[in-house]
């Protein structure tokens, strides 16, 4: 950890302009709720106004709009919660991993290791695998044969790259995620399943980021791609041929069926559920438990969970669910009815 940063110094790493005690270092950073006058915090809107006002925090990164309405030291930023991004960054760095390989990882014939890259202990390192400069495999990853790594990657440990995936720079990996296995492709033949072999590839740009146990299927023919900036959450899976636009965030338990091309600037909540072969455009917002069943043309927000009630209301409401169509047509009926009665009234 750092030993701590004056209001000028974060000025200078993050921009801004500082009001107040500028020569006053502090050691960390913290909530409002939990800050003590040795730490920073930081205040997005007025909706929190009270709580930075009630806050011990020695300091606070703000916006413009608010900077007169609080009286602790302050940095004025454009965007309070991306500055304090940066500001975890400058007071937890991320350890640095000695360059070097672990004695019992184990490295095949043909690979090609940046010499100031890291690997792990127990790694498995596969023929003509090609890992860039200062990337980072952790313990017990396994990195299949022609995987291509670039450079300034984390890998943590337990992470499996199926043979021949391609890995930009500045990717990160979490622990248990599985790249390039096997897209779940069969054709029924006779009386039972021929397996369909799957000889595409996963292709991941600079700057993607995938959570733990997340899986992402290599395609059948052509290759599933994951484009630049894009993070996935934990426990996503994203099924063979898929396509995921620049920039789009993902969270947890998504499912996406094969072939769907998501478009970039996507966010798509937690648990939605994206059927195969559609297409959804660019700066799509699909709120969280959402079953998408059709194409999505429109930039917008997108919205289809019905909301948690009572158990006893559930099970009267499903009953009449079932004779929705019944109901349906009686009303069909009915209106027909009206509108010979009306024709026919004077």
């Amino acid at each position: 950890m750092s030993s701590g940063y004056t209001l000028a110094e974060l000025k200078a790493h993050l921009g801004g302009e500082a009001l107040g005690d500028t020569s006053r270092r502090y050691s960390g950073v913290a909530s409002l709720e939990h800050a003590d006058e040795h730490q920073i915090s930081f205040l997005v809107s007025d909706k929190h106004l009270a709580a930075a006002r009630a806050s011990k925090a020695g300091a606070l990164l703000v916006p413009a709009a608010l900077a007169e309405r609080i009286s602790q030291p302050r940095l004025i930023v454009a965007n309070p919660h991306a500055a304090f991004a940066r500001a975890i960054g400058l007071y937890h760095p991320e350890p640095v991993a000695a360059p070097g390989i672990h004695p019992s990882a184990s490295i095949a014939e043909g690979a090609d290791i940046a010499v100031d890259a890291h690997i792990g202990a127990h790694a498995v390192i596969g023929e003509r695998a090609r890992i860039g400069p200062q990337s980072r495999i952790d313990a017990g990853c396994v990195i299949g044969p022609g995987v291509t790594i670039g450079a300034n990657c984390r890998l943590h440990a337990n992470v499996t790259l199926y043979a021949g995936c391609r890995i930009g720079d500045r990717v990160i990996l979490h622990s248990g995620c599985v790249i390039g296995a096997d897209g779940f492709g069969l054709a029924w033949e006779d009386d039972h399943w021929l397996k369909v072999p799957q000889v595409g590839s996963v292709v991941l740009e600079d700057d993607v980021e995938i959570g733990a146990n997340t899986t992402v299927d290599r395609g059948a023919l052509d290759d599933t791609v994951i484009e630049r900036g894009a993070k996935l959450d934990n426990l996503i899976q994203v099924a063979h041929n898929v396509r995921i636009g620049a920039h789009t965030a993902i969270a947890a338990c998504v499912g996406i069926a094969g072939s769907t091309r998501i478009g970039a600037y996507c966010q798509i909540g937690g648990a939605a559920m994206i059927i195969g072969h559609l297409e959804i455009a660019d700066r799509v917002t699909i709120s969280a438990g959402t079953f998408v069943g059709k194409s999505i043309r429109e930039p917008g927000t997108y919205t289809s969970v019905q909301p948690f009630m009572a158990h006893a209301d559930w099970k009267r409401n499903a009953a009449h669910l079932r004779h929705l169509d019944h109901m349906h047509e009686r009303l069909k009926q009915l209106e027909k009815i009206l509108s010979e009665l009306e024709r026919k009234s004077p």
